[in-house]
């Protein structure tokens, strides 16, 4: 039996494969890889119960279930063309990349923007998923990125998601700081101080969260909430006034009187997803969900570190479904 809710983009890509019969020119047709497209084949199959190619090294063609099942693959894409048109799906796809300059949002943006040339992608910025949530399942915002599993269970219910990195995590320090002329720092190094985390700040909790985790029986505390700065400016003097250590990631932009300096021993690893609300449909998001594949894939992004620490629910929801 059908699953009840069948992806329209796993349609497209059997539709593309059985016109093509050639699984390359087919990924080419759709801006994606042929490992994506073969997975998203091999997906559809699963679901459906069916296996509609036959593949070989020399040729690839259509089952009977295949051929059963092209007809009614074309109407429905039809219809949902029809739909998006009527509807003006040719509309911006919004992004959310939580703050300007951080380099995994901004790098996956750019890479899709290159695979979608046709397609307007445009940056939003709502600093932090929480903070974002609201604005994806009310429709005024389409994708965002950022700490997944950090969100409420009853939030995750009307979203899905895609693992895009393990990141590194780092600490910023005023430039004065003891711990400022070390190349990395140990977390131990960290017991005693006082470390800003965004506690407070109802956009990202879950970024306080993962804090809170880490720094849980290391002697490292939490600092108390900070009236929320809105730019790098007023974030420099925020920092330059408390003169607390910040909690940050290893792309974190620079800032002006502070230093960035990865955490070791373990590396504690920020899980980054990309983030969107169940049901979409949008060229862009096929290209932004392709463009994480491929700088994951480039830059090693989804190997985690020997070592690496992060939470086990994390771990858990970054590797496999729910």
């Amino acid at each position: 039996m059908p699953p009840p809710h069948l992806d329209p983009r796993l349609l497209r890509g059997f539709v593309a494969v059985a016109e093509e019969l050639h699984f390359t020119r087919a990924a080419a047709r759709l801006y994606v890889s042929q490992q994506a497209l073969s997975r998203d084949v091999r997906r559809l199959e699963r679901e459906l119960g069916a296996e509609l190619f036959v593949r070989s090294t020399r040729q690839v063609t259509l089952t009977d279930d295949g051929e059963r099942l092209l007809p009614h693959a074309r109407r429905v894409l039809q219809a949902q063309d029809d739909l998006l048109s009527a509807f003006g799906q040719a509309r911006p796809l919004l992004v959310d990349c939580n703050s300007t300059g951080l380099g995994t949002p901004r790098r996956v943006l750019h890479r899709a923007r290159e695979l979608a040339p046709g397609h307007e992608l445009m940056a939003r910025y709502e600093s932090g998923l929480t903070g974002a949530v609201a604005e994806l399942l009310a429709g005024r915002l389409d994708v965002s990125f950022g700490r997944y599993a950090g969100l409420a269970p009853a939030l995750r219910a009307g979203l899905d998601h895609q693992p895009v990195r393990y990141e590194p995590m780092a600490v910023l320090l005023p430039e004065d700081h003891a711990l400022a002329t070390w190349e990395r720092v140990p977390l131990a190094a960290l017991a005693g101080e006082v470390v800003y985390a965004g506690a407070g700040n109802p956009r990202t909790p879950e970024w306080t969260d993962l804090a809170h985790r880490l720094f849980e029986g290391r002697g490292i505390e939490v600092a108390s909430p900070l009236p929320m700065a809105v730019g790098d400016e007023e974030f420099g003097r925020i920092m330059a006034k408390t003169r607390n250590p910040v909690l940050a990631v290893v792309d974190f932009p620079a800032m002006p009187g502070a230093v960035l300096r990865p955490l070791v021993d373990p590396v504690p690893l920020s899980p980054v997803s990309l983030v969107w609300r169940k049901g979409l449909v949008h060229p862009g998001l096929d290209a932004l969900r392709e463009a994480a594949v491929q700088v994951a894939g480039e830059e090693g992004w989804l190997r985690r570190p020997e070592g690496g620490w992060i939470p086990a629910t994390d771990a858990k929801i970054m590797s496999g479904p729910e």
